[in-house]
């Protein structure tokens, strides 16, 4: 099983920035990749109040806050990567965009490194047969907020090794989180059981069953969410929702998984939920 010090996380938004913090606070050395200074510095300046956020709660040290701070490098230059062990794809959600990720990586890394997505519902196996190391790419996928969320879909596709698996796996259990192997298909298991229920809860309220809050309460009282459906889904973002619906449509070949027209609807409008100031809710 390889042995990871230095990891590239290529995305500084909500999700590259989290995992970045939870690398860099579990003692990695960690390069974040973006395309333009103002994404990395706005990841910064979140990760230092979230680290600030973990030590005023006593989870962290003070002391602890700057070392994980000055663990972070952040370039612009993708090909500064070369000497990594481990790069997480964190870009948004389209598969033309994660591909030419994937392709630069695959040229710049060492033989050696892993590869390894962010992606919510991608097929793994797709991604790696863009490689010249299928053996090599594998899912990690975290949930949002990072930082907080214990577990991480460790997604194995068609050719990912033993060893590659073992590693990643390992690497999730050092970072404090709660690694579940997961087979590739459309969705893993989360989005697949979880992008359903959201599209019937907007089907309920485009077709008059019951307001948005309504149906929330249902699923916090009587299922015991934490959250209901329409929350998450503003949380998570409309948009994003349609693009992994859409995912397991095709993926699939399935008419259930069709989006509902109220949420496509929502994404034409801006209204991607908690991102944009309204979804299902206003902020």
């Amino acid at each position: 099983m390889a042995e990871i010090q230095n990891v590239a996380v290529i995305g500084a938004g909500t999700m590259g920035s989290g995992i970045a913090h939870v690398f860099a606070r579990s003692g990695f050395s960690v390069t974040l990749c973006d395309v333009e200074q103002r994404f990395l510095d706005r990841a910064i300046d979140s990760i230092r109040k979230n680290l600030g956020r973990e030590a005023s709660k006593g989870k962290l040290a003070e002391a602890d806050v700057q070392s994980a701070l000055d663990r972070i490098t952040t370039t612009v230059d993708i090909e500064s990567l070369a000497s990594m062990e481990l790069a997480v794809e964190a870009a948004p959600e389209r598969f033309e965009l994660k591909a030419q990720v994937f392709a630069a990586l695959d040229r710049i890394l060492p033989p050696s490194a892993i590869l390894a997505t962010n992606t919510s519902s991608i097929s793994i196996t797709k991604m790696a047969a863009l490689t010249k190391r299928p053996a090599q790419v594998i899912g990690m996928h975290f949930f949002n907020p990072v930082p907080v969320m214990a577990l991480v879909e460790v997604v194995r596709g068609m050719a990912t090794s033993d060893s590659t698996f073992a590693t990643v796996y390992e690497a999730a259990v050092l970072l404090g989180k709660t690694p579940v192997e997961v087979n590739d298909a459309p969705g893993f298991v989360s989005n697949r059981v979880l992008m359903p229920l959201i599209n019937e809860a907007a089907f309920a309220v485009m077709e008059g069953v019951a307001t948005p809050e309504a149906v929330d309460q249902v699923f916090k009282l009587g299922m015991a969410h934490p959250m209901g459906p329409l929350t998450l889904a503003d949380f998570i973002g409309i948009d994003v929702c349609v693009d992994i619906l859409r995912v397991l449509q095709e993926g699939f070949g399935d008419p259930k998984y069709r989006p509902c027209p109220l949420l496509v609807r929502m994404v034409d409008a801006g209204w991607l939920g908690r991102k944009s100031g309204r979804g299902f809710y206003t902020y």
